[in-house]
């Protein structure tokens, strides 16, 4: 039962959500920096916004960073709306989110993306970002596996700290 003051305080879901997704952030990029993703979701959230890859990494972490925070709102929600939370259903809800991100939202990325080439037309002066592929397969045999299992543990950290 959710029945605290303090789980329905906005502080207590956004310090949550900034938990979860520093959580999240730090086994999607340390996957990238061993080698077993290319894959980094703040660097293609911020080349849509920015040329410069360095101006592109500052931009995609801050935008990764506020989508965490919005997701964290969309699963506090969900807990509230049921009046239940655990950490098995907030893996469930991430995993469930993964699959979403790898199956849908990566495949439809290269035709919102104004810098990322698509699977049909290759890459050209302006769309130099390679796309995800088929589950974000371009970027290595294990970026799904990674992602989704992400996404599970962004959720389960949130089931955690909403169920006590």
């Amino acid at each position: 039962m959710i029945d605290t003051a303090f789980h329905h305080s906005w502080l207590f879901v956004l310090v949550w959500g900034l938990i979860a997704t520093a959580i999240m952030s730090t086994v999607t990029e340390g996957a990238q920096m061993l080698g077993i993703s290319r894959m980094s979701l703040p660097f293609l959230f911020g080349t849509m916004f920015a040329s410069s890859r360095h101006r592109a990494q500052v931009i995609g972490y801050i935008l990764y960073s506020l989508g965490g925070l919005v997701f964290g709102l969309v699963y506090v929600g969900v807990f509230y709306t049921l009046d239940y939370s655990s950490w098995w259903f907030g893996a469930l809800m991430g995993f469930l989110h993964g699959l979403f991100l790898i199956t849908v939202m990566l495949p439809t990325l290269p035709y919102v993306h104004p810098r990322m080439a698509t699977d049909y037309d290759g890459p050209t002066s302006r769309r130099r970002v390679e796309p995800p592929g088929p589950f974000g397969l371009h970027y290595g045999r294990l970026t799904p596996t990674i992602t989704v299992l992400a996404q599970a543990l962004f959720g389960l950290v949130l089931g955690i700290a909403y169920a006590h």
